[in-house]
């Protein structure tokens, strides 16, 4: 099933038909891999494509690893074949892989980032929402509107006006002395980290409209890669900065994100 390329005729290629996971090693084992296999088999149901096995899965990091740090991609495509948008009598999935070393970003913990509102809205399609499927096109033009290195992230909102994640980061909030996610039933990616804190009852879904976003306590940034990076200053798309948080000493979502990914609770 694996294949090192894509033919003219796939349809992850053509239609982004297919869905794909961001794995993060360390020594070459991977991290949170439950939640990604899970995920990765949710979005292949969820689409009607046959996932690859658990076996087929777990030769993508077996490798001898390089470096400490590794990023696993792995794509999986419907393949090839069917006319249009039909989808093939037998579809035959394809499974990509590669792996990439990668280095963690200690300072981003500790000091904090700026990030800023995006323009763009969400649409909302639950038939998709949750899964991380290959047409990231929303997610593409939300990164074009800014160029700045200061601004490390843009938060997206949905079209009724409800923040949902970042372009490529789940969102997480506190708000007294408890710290929330959102839904993402209707849009958004449910990133594997926010499902291992949800699951550990550290986090709880809610909901945080774009309008009340400068009055919560704490906010920041989280993926299954990154980690978690707070968020010390919240910018408008007209460059007028919202709200400033200052950063603590004791970070209460790294301290119990953080070991889940061999980082260090407090950096």
């Amino acid at each position: 099933m694996s294949q090192p390329w894509v033919p003219f005729d796939d349809r992850g290629l053509a239609y982004g038909d297919g869905v794909f996971e961001t794995v993060l090693l360390h020594e070459g084992r991977p991290l949170l891999w439950r939640q990604h296999v899970e995920r990765l088999q949710a979005g292949c149901q969820r689409l009607g494509i046959e996932p690859p096995t658990e076996d087929e899965l777990s030769a993508t990091w077996q490798a001898t690893p390089s470096v400490a740090w590794e990023v696993l991609k792995i794509i999986v495509t419907r393949g090839s074949g069917g006319r249009g948008y039909a989808l093939p009598h037998t579809a035959v999935p394809r499974l990509i892989s590669q792996r990439v070393a990668f280095q963690p970003d200690p300072t981003a913990w500790a000091s904090g980032v700026s990030v800023r509102i995006c323009q763009l809205r969400l649409a909302r399609q639950p038939c998709l929402a949750g899964i991380k499927h290959l047409n990231r096109l929303e997610n593409v033009l939300a990164r074009q509107e800014w160029t700045s290195p200061t601004i490390r992230e843009g938060l997206l909102s949905d079209s009724h006006g409800w923040i949902i994640e970042a372009t490529s980061m789940n969102l997480f909030w506190e708000q007294d002395g408890c710290i929330m996610t959102p839904v993402l039933d209707q849009c958004g990616v449910a990133g594997t980290l926010r499902a291992a804190l949800i699951d550990a009852q550290q986090v709880t879904p809610g909901q945080l409209a774009l309008d009340d976003i400068a009055s919560v306590d704490r906010l920041w940034l989280a993926n299954s890669v990154q980690g978690v990076w707070p968020v010390t200053d919240l910018w408008t798309p007209q460059g007028t900065c919202l709200r400033r948080w200052e950063s603590a000493d004791q970070d209460p979502l790294q301290r119990v994100a953080h070991p889940l990914l061999g980082y260090p609770a407090t950096p």
